[in-house]
């Protein structure tokens, strides 16, 4: 495999969808193209590995399709956060505004352990909030975030502005170009 993977060219764009005027990037094409797949954990394996990481919180849920497989490889420990009501036990939760109202992330209790140097990520980042919102739970935890990594960045949604004082990097940025 290069070193430079035509990403693009294995994302599928779907345009009016989930509504009127949005284009919808749709990970699930580089879920069904091994060679892609295989592009985005290595790529994150690489970045990642001799860094002072102690942990990966992943966001639900197609967060924990690329988390997953770059934990292992690290050796570090996998770290889910959840919609309100998915994880047993005590946990620790946020709300968040959104677009259409609000909501409710979770990560459980122990998971996280003071000083932990996490590394968080997702599929993608559109307004930030949800990103923001785990960053903060990983924060009140007394543990850091080292980094947040997304497949797909939106940075035409300004979803940089609410991480601003986290490193935020993605694989590929679309700047609401139409399709």
């Amino acid at each position: 495999m290069s070193d430079k993977y035509n990403l693009d060219q294995a994302i599928r764009k779907v345009k009016n969808f989930p509504k009127e005027g949005i284009v919808f990037y749709d990970i699930t094409s580089i879920l069904s193209n091994p060679e892609a797949f295989s592009y985005c954990v290595s790529y994150m394996v690489n970045q990642y590995k001799g860094r002072s990481i102690n942990a990966i919180v992943a966001v639900e849920a197609r967060g924990f399709l690329f988390a997953a497989p770059v934990a292992e490889k690290l050796g570090v420990p996998l770290i889910l956060a959840r919609k309100k009501g998915k994880l047993p036990g005590k946990v620790i939760e946020k709300s968040f505004a959104l677009e259409y109202g609000e909501d409710v992330i979770q990560i459980q209790q122990n998971d996280i352990k003071s000083g932990d140097n996490i590394l968080l990520i997702d599929d993608l980042v559109a307004t930030g909030g949800t990103l923001k919102a785990v960053s903060e739970l990983i924060e009140e935890s007394d543990a850091s975030v080292e980094e947040i990594f997304c497949i797909i960045g939106l940075p035409f949604l300004n979803n940089f502005e609410p991480l601003n004082k986290f490193k935020l990097s993605t694989l590929i940025n679309y700047d609401g170009e139409s399709v």
